[in-house]
């Protein structure tokens, strides 16, 4: 009955169009109500303690860090040197995409963010070109979800926290199957591509490369200094969100020197509004979970759940079935932060191991992003794009269907996340 009234009101709530972080807080009355354990103090310190975390400080600085980096022209120089490595191939521009998708995704950490860079440099190019316009948007939409898995990932830091899991270990988890992303839209896209008479851009020159590696060198290596700082242990993955936005600063004005000071204000205020959105969702969603633990409804779920426990594969199959459902309907950051306190206990009763199943769980939701009918970055890549959304749809289902294929991989065979796991930890 527990887990009913929670279902009910947070899902009724959402149909009446109530915001996601107000409904869980309806939840959340609505659990303690049926508890017998109403208290306006017990909600309003549990919602001042979800966001009281030192790890999710990494959050703004991380968001600001992707800001500065699209107005500071960081982007756009990752384009570039992706288009003079790979654009001269058949179907070339769509292997920039990919390339450029693989390399911002080591910068922002932003889905949104890296597919709205992406759609506004490329799109118009491909199309131009003479590329299929809707496949053009739905392989832009499947880069771009490439950013929640390559490190530094907002996602991951929502999850770890969420599930008490090292932020650390799951960015340094998340490099090889985020390439594996990449290499599958690829092997996608050169399928489709084939049928297309599209001739390529032309062969850069090697002065070329090299000038367009030149100016984008300070930007290709943010990641070095982030992904070098975590392994070697000279800051957390929150002073690593610190040292992404201060180093981009530096770049965008100094060393660039695209973005004026009188723009930073604008920059601010756009990372102030997306991180007031998230923070305030990780807070709401932090008092549903006290309750879900009260309630111990995870204890519930594991009994329901139990003749799956001694098989550890059926269980994340069925666990990543029920989260391609949800990500229908939802964004990631509400069903990282809805289902991880429920999921969590099952997963550890399960033997499997927690960084694990966070970069598979992570993975599905990001896929999730490109998912109709909710499909955020659907609805940036048409937005940006000027298409009707059910075009961007038709062109990612093959797309789409590659990336799932890895995840089928992954759930298949674990030792493709934790053997390079491993290495990387020295």
């Amino acid at each position: 009955m527990t887990l009913v009234v929670f279902l009910v009101s947070l899902l009724g709530a959402m149909a009446l169009g109530m915001p996601i972080a107000f409904a869980l807080l309806v939840s959340g009355v609505a659990l303690m109500v049926h508890l017998d354990m109403f208290d306006a103090q017990i909600l309003a310190q549990n919602l001042i303690n979800g966001a009281d975390s030192f790890p999710l400080l990494a959050v703004p600085f991380f968001m600001l860090a992707g800001e500065i980096m699209n107005a500071g022209g960081l982007s756009r120089r990752i384009v570039q040197l992706a288009m003079t490595l790979v654009g001269h191939f058949r179907g070339g521009l769509g292997y920039v995409a990919i390339l450029a998708g693989c390399m911002l995704a080591a910068l922002s950490g932003s889905a949104v963010a890296d597919t709205a860079a992406l759609a506004a440099l490329l799109l118009p190019m491909m199309v131009k070109a003479g590329h299929n316009r809707a496949l053009s948007g739905g392989l832009i939409a499947s880069a771009g979800i490439i950013a929640p898995i390559i490190p530094p990932s907002i996602a991951f830091v929502i999850f770890g926290v969420a599930g008490n899991v090292s932020i650390g270990k799951l960015f340094l988890a998340g490099i090889v199957p985020g390439l594996m992303m990449g290499a599958a839209i690829a092997l996608a896209w050169w399928w489709v591509a084939r049928r297309e008479a599209v001739p390529p851009p032309p062969r850069a020159s090697l002065a070329e490369r090299l000038r367009a590696l030149r100016e984008s060198f300070w930007a290709l290596l943010l990641p070095v200094l982030v992904v070098m700082g975590l392994k070697m242990g000279v800051f957390t993955p929150t002073e690593a969100g610190v040292v992404a936005a201060v180093y981009a600063l530096l770049v965008a004005t100094l060393v660039y020197r695209e973005l004026a000071w009188r723009q930073l204000a604008k920059v601010f205020v756009d990372a102030a509004r997306t991180t007031a959105v998230i923070m305030f969702l990780v807070a709401a969603a932090m008092v549903s979970a006290w309750l879900i633990t009260v309630a111990d409804i995870p204890t519930m779920l594991i009994g329901v759940l139990e003749p799956l426990l001694d098989n550890p594969t059926l269980l994340l199959l069925g666990i990543m079935l029920l989260v391609i459902v949800v990500g229908t309907a939802m964004d990631m950051t509400p069903t990282i932060l809805i289902l991880t306190p429920v999921l969590m206990p099952l997963v550890k009763a399960a033997g499997i191991d927690p960084v694990y199943f966070g970069v598979l769980f992570v993975m599905n939701n990001a896929i999730g992003l490109v998912t109709p009918p909710v499909g955020t970055v659907l609805n940036v890549v048409a937005g940006v794009g000027r298409m009707k959304l059910d075009e961007v749809t038709r062109g990612v289902v093959p797309f789409m269907c590659a990336q799932f294929g890895v995840l089928l991989l992954l759930v298949l065979f674990p030792s493709i996340v934790m053997v390079p796991l491993r290495w990387l930890q020295g």
